[in-house]
């Protein structure tokens, strides 16, 4: 969407003479830093590296961590749903589910188990909202994953709702290996290089790092305050 931007030299050489000099226009460039410790974290970790600090993270964020190629991939989503405690279901809309071969489960095994599946329809509005508020699992795909903070990044769009992967009661990220990085810096790097060779730009872009946490000044920890309380990774290896 684009706009029409009006008086903007004006207002910005008022402001300028406001402050008692001339108003600024070359344009800004970044700093270059002597040292960047945050580009030399896990910088030469493989990628199976990276899933076992990924791993290990998942261990102290209460959250739930499976590898599974995607010809099994049905087999451990459905036992974790099954351990969830089945349905209601809300998932996104994404081709990805069918082309991982998912959609002999979501459109068939669980219908048939009656277990209810919402898939996000943008053109229902907020009644995709109370269905994911009253869903038991919520299920999304992760863009970009952090290792260092077991941490899925999640870009939402009309097809893709954000309230998914926080309004029902337990979570499941499935996560490529592909997509797992070092760190919030690599992350931001990669969601740059998204937008570089697409265009794309998410209308929201979240952070999930397990389930939801809250601790008060006496550090008691309370989980599913703000969103689910139980969360499960399901890495898919040959992806």
């Amino acid at each position: 969407m684009f706009g029409t931007i009006q008086n903007r030299d004006k207002f910005l050489n008022k402001i300028a003479g406001q402050l008692g000099r001339s108003r600024v226009s070359s344009q800004i460039e970044s700093p270059t830093w002597k040292y960047r410790p945050q580009d030399k974290v896990f910088h030469d970790a493989t990628q199976d590296e990276l899933l076992d600090i990924l791993k290990e993270q998942c261990k102290k964020i209460h959250t739930s961590l499976y590898i599974t190629d995607i010809k099994d991939l049905s087999k451990v989503l459905t036992k974790v749903v099954n351990e969830y405690g089945g349905g209601p279901i809300v998932k996104w809309k994404d081709d990805r589910f069918t082309e991982w071969g998912l959609d002999p489960l979501i459109k068939e095994e669980w219908p048939n188990q009656n277990i209810d599946v919402h898939e996000w329809d943008y053109t229902k509005g907020d009644e995709n909202v109370k269905v994911a508020e009253n869903a038991n699992v919520g299920i999304t795909i992760s863009e970009v994953t952090l290792a260092e903070s077991g941490t899925v990044v999640l870009f939402s769009d009309k097809e893709r709702g954000r309230t998914v992967g926080f309004l029902p009661s337990t979570y499941i990220a499935l996560i490529p290996k592909s997509s797992i990085v070092a760190r919030m810096t690599q992350g931001a790097q990669k969601i740059r290089e998204v937008y570089e060779k697409t265009g794309y730009v998410p209308s929201c872009v979240n952070f999930i790092s397990g389930p939801s946490n809250s601790a008060d000044i006496e550090l008691k920890l309370v989980v599913g305050v703000h969103g689910p309380f139980k969360a499960s990774y399901i890495v898919i290896n040959d992806l």
